[in-house]
């Protein structure tokens, strides 16, 4: 009763539906790599040129938001000094942004 039932019920048109899935899946992929990927490894490409041109002098902020005048550049690790006297050894990329000449004095004063 119920073997005869399926066997008499008819198969979908697979053309339609396959096709409409592949396109479905690359429109998917598309948008995905233009709003996800593609933004992400710009922005990694500019924190890498920001890295390679950082410089002893410059005044750069943390990832932890601490403001600090850089003091010395090794292969993994920068120096920064946060205070007169108090300095304090970070990894590269944790360096965040550079800032302006002048900045930490105006921030001081």
């Amino acid at each position: 009763m119920f073997i005869s039932s399926v066997q008499a019920a008819e198969a979908a048109p697979a053309g339609a539906d396959g096709t409409s899935t592949i396109i479905m899946m690359v429109l998917f992929a598309v948008v995905f790599y233009f709003l996800l990927i593609r933004p992400q490894s710009k922005r990694a490409k500019e924190h890498k040129t920001m890295l390679e041109a950082v410089q002893k002098g410059d005044e750069v902020v943390t990832n932890g938001g601490i403001i600090g005048k850089v003091s010395k550049i090794t292969d993994g690790f920068v120096i920064l000094n946060v205070a007169q006297g108090v300095e304090v050894k970070f990894q590269k990329h944790a360096v965040t942004a550079t800032l302006p000449k002048g900045t930490i004095k105006e921030i001081n004063s």
